[in-house]
């Protein structure tokens, strides 16, 4: 097969009705996700509240380390209302509605009128979005019949929500500069409307659903058994299945993305602090950053297909710590043109390389029959830490501040954030010698 009939099939492939709904799905779970993180933390600097109150409230983040708690009920329930789509796409629907009414919310309300509301209005929005989150990868992995499409879904899906990530961390600060941050995020809330005609046009699995009304057969949820199985099971067969190496890949989950965790509440507060303007780091991060982000894609996806998902991790993991590290440079004094794009660059790359392996990863350690709740707890796993640590992240460099100055505090905070990914990276190594069948290229 010619370079360019491969490319041609490829294109075909990307551009089938079930991936082409992935890649909208994909959108929708990332559009919420800066807007009551980074982003928010951007508003919030240009208002005048502290970087220790900005860490704080970017603890409503942790719905996302806590969603496996209700995945279990989102796993074997239908909603009210929305039940008749199916049981996937029922709780999509329900869950991008809320989230969108939420956005409106934080848009009508802003910081000028009180931090507890916003917090509150940001806290519904996170709890939805993670809610959401736990159906569209359940939809993914059960709407995958091979190895192959599984990850045609996982790149469309990670295209999707890279594209949301651009607009809610680049594309946004252009649009705030010149309508407001009001209005930015009530079109955010609008854009969920993407997502939702996609769970309207999108099929149900039909293998899942099968698989889930085997399991109620024989253990309906209303019974003890039931509720035990709903509860345990998903807990039970994964450690049935990994053994002792459960614990090691939970851990070395969690600490996986520690240094974007650490860094992210104080990205944008710290590119106020040094008198860059939104539309000039919108604009890199929209050009330069757009493309290093794709490019970290596709090369994380060749990356696995030649090496293997746990040497992906492990590249990952170290691309990531030093990119994180690199943000210490622009601390020195006001950064040139070309300083401040490479950062971008590596930033951008970075994230999307270690997420797509990742992504991947987690995506192989999921069974049948419990899709939601596994891959919740394992997408979870991977916040746990970082989401708790991150709210101490302003109060470090204000207590850093005093004795180093506000440039030097962000120094040190920037190196130390970097180094925090290097646990991650050696227990990876570890299951690399011990977990042979991940750490195989794909044939």
């Amino acid at each position: 097969m010619s370079a360019l009939t491969h490319a041609q099939a490829s294109l075909r492939a990307y551009a089938a009705p079930v991936n082409l709904a992935m890649l909208a799905l994909g959108f929708s779970s990332g559009l919420p996700f800066l807007l009551t993180g980074a982003t928010l933390g951007y508003w919030l600097r240009e208002e005048g509240t502290s970087l220790t109150a900005i860490g704080f409230i970017s603890w409503v983040g942790l719905a996302y380390s806590f969603k496996f708690l209700w995945a279990p009920l989102v796993d074997r329930t239908l909603p009210p209302l929305t039940g008749g789509l199916g049981r996937r796409r029922s709780w999509m629907l329900l869950t991008q509605i809320f989230v969108g009414a939420g956005l409106f919310a934080m848009a009508a309300w802003g910081p000028s009128r009180g931090l507890v509301a916003l917090g509150v209005f940001a806290l519904i929005v996170a709890f939805s979005s993670a809610t959401q989150d736990i159906v569209i990868d359940a939809w993914r992995i059960e709407s995958a019949t091979t190895d192959e499409q599984l990850g045609l879904l996982t790149s469309a899906y990670q295209f999707g929500y890279r594209i949301a990530l651009l607009a809610t961390d680049a594309l946004i600060l252009i649009s705030a500069t010149y309508v407001g941050w009001a209005v930015s995020y009530a079109v955010c809330g609008a854009a969920m409307a993407i997502g939702i005609a996609a769970t309207l046009m999108a099929p149900e699995p039909a293998r899942g659903e099968a698989a889930i009304e085997s399991i109620l057969r024989k253990a309906p949820l209303e019974s003890s058994r039931g509720i035990f199985d709903a509860i345990a099971g998903p807990f039970i067969a994964f450690f049935r299945a990994h053994g002792w190496l459960a614990v090691l890949m939970l851990t070395a989950i969690a600490l996986y993305q520690l240094p974007y965790f650490v860094m992210g509440p104080m990205a944008n507060p710290f590119y106020h602090d040094i008198g860059l303007s939104k539309v000039y780091v919108g604009g890199i991060r929209s050009t330069v950053g757009l493309v290093a982000s794709f490019v970290g894609i596709a090369a994380a996806g060749a990356f696995v297909v030649r090496f293997g998902t746990l040497k992906a991790l492990i590249a990952g993991g170290i691309v990531l710590a030093l990119a994180t590290a690199a943000f210490a440079t622009l601390a020195i004094g006001k950064p040139d043109n070309f300083l401040f794009a490479a950062v971008m660059a590596g930033d951008s790359f970075s994230i999307s390389f270690a997420g797509v392996a990742l992504v991947s990863y987690l995506s192989s350690l999921t069974s049948l029959g419990y899709t939601a709740t596994q891959y919740a707890l394992l997408s979870s796993a991977y916040t746990w830490v970082g989401k708790f640590l991150k709210g101490f992240s302003g109060a470090f460099i204000d207590s850093l501040k005093v004795s180093h100055g506000l440039m030097g505090a962000y120094e040190i905070f920037f190196i130390a954030a970097g180094l925090v990914g290097i646990p991650a990276i050696l227990l990876f190594v570890v299951l690399e010698a011990y977990h042979p069948k991940a750490s195989a290229p794909a044939s």
